[in-house]
């Protein structure tokens, strides 16, 4: 397969900006590793709906009613054979991030990307049919903490464990490029969801008006409802000119202040209670970076490629996320 393309290969991952037409592909059957998180779950049951094929890429078994493909990144075993035919490839497998950060944690997480990519990619090679696109997780952690500043696809990566670690992960599943796959990777921002992530552990607090502003509420948060999570994946792996990093970010980024208030408004709460930095770094060490720090994130790609956000407002995503438990 040929891609159209020019690349602009900074310090880390090349991003790719197409220059041909936008074309759909037909996905009949698509592979998904990580199917049993958040977005998994949901991609999932969206492809499902629609009729395509999906086969989980796990380190379980017998996730019935699924085909299961397993795999063992720790002693690198993987029957590749099993995608041959697969029309696409969406690798979401990754270590939680929001665990206390220890050195053993840190590299549990940083392998459990970087090696776990790098043997899905290497086993693509071995296939007579090789799947169309792989599409793979990143994070807008990419770009560290960033203050005020806009940032989009072509901004240049942050400085720290996060930044590092998604720069080797990004950079694993570009590889696939040389094996004529197309390959792009979705830096995803803070996915609103009832189900799991950011939003449903802060439930409880706001819900019991003990919510509010974290280390000052300054930063950004690059939100985006898990709605336009799951379109977003699918827009990248049906649209055949989108290749390299993709923000999955709402056009509306909001301060971490802005965003206690909305979701007190949408509860019905008080949301005044500040979380001091301090507290949370004594609490959660280095992993409290992720919160205390901010990505004025835009998803400049999809925009510019026709992609629809179905919910471009905070508090209206809010309110819709809690009145139908997405």
């Amino acid at each position: 397969a040929s891609l159209r393309c020019d690349f602009l290969v900074s310090s880390s991952t090349p991003v790719a900006i197409s220059r041909s037409k936008t074309s759909i592909l037909a996905v009949m059957k698509v592979a998904i590793s990580g199917v049993s998180g958040l977005i998994g779950e949901a991609l999932k049951k969206s492809f499902a709906a629609d009729g395509v094929e999906v086969l989980a890429l796990t380190r379980r078994e017998n996730l019935s009613p699924l085909q299961t493909i397993t795999w063992d990144i720790e002693t690198g075993r993987f029957d590749a054979s099993a995608l041959e035919g697969v029309d696409a490839v969406v690798h979401l497998a990754g270590e939680p991030v929001a665990q206390r950060w220890s050195d053993t944690t840190k590299k549990t997480i940083q392998d459990s990307r970087v090696k776990g990519t790098k043997l899905l990619v290497e086993g693509l090679k071995s296939l007579s049919k090789r799947p169309k696109v792989i599409v793979s997780a990143s994070a807008v952690g990419f770009y560290g903490d960033s203050g005020d500043q806009e940032l989009d696809e072509l901004s240049a990566p942050g400085k720290g464990f996060l930044p590092n670690m998604c720069q080797e992960w990004e950079r694993e599943t570009m590889k696939a490029l040389g094996l004529g796959i197309r390959a792009a990777v979705v830096r995803v921002g803070i996915a609103l969801s009832t189900r799991g992530g950011a939003l449903a552990k802060m439930l409880l607090p706001f819900r019991l008006g003990l919510g509010g502003p974290v280390g000052g509420g300054r930063q950004w948060m690059p939100w985006i409802h898990i709605d336009d999570v799951v379109a977003a994946y699918r827009y990248v792996v049906s649209h055949q000119d989108i290749v390299g990093a993709v923000n999955a970010t709402a056009p509306n980024p909001v301060t971490n202040g802005d965003f206690s208030r909305a979701l007190g408004r949408a509860l019905g709460r008080p949301a005044v209670l500040p979380a001091p930095g301090f507290a949370l770094k004594l609490l959660f060490g280095q992993m409290a970076e992720i919160v205390l720090e901010g990505q004025r994130v835009l998803p400049k790609k999809l925009q510019e490629s026709g992609f629809e956000f179905r919910h471009r407002d905070i508090e209206e995503a809010l309110r819709d996320v809690l009145s139908n438990k997405s």
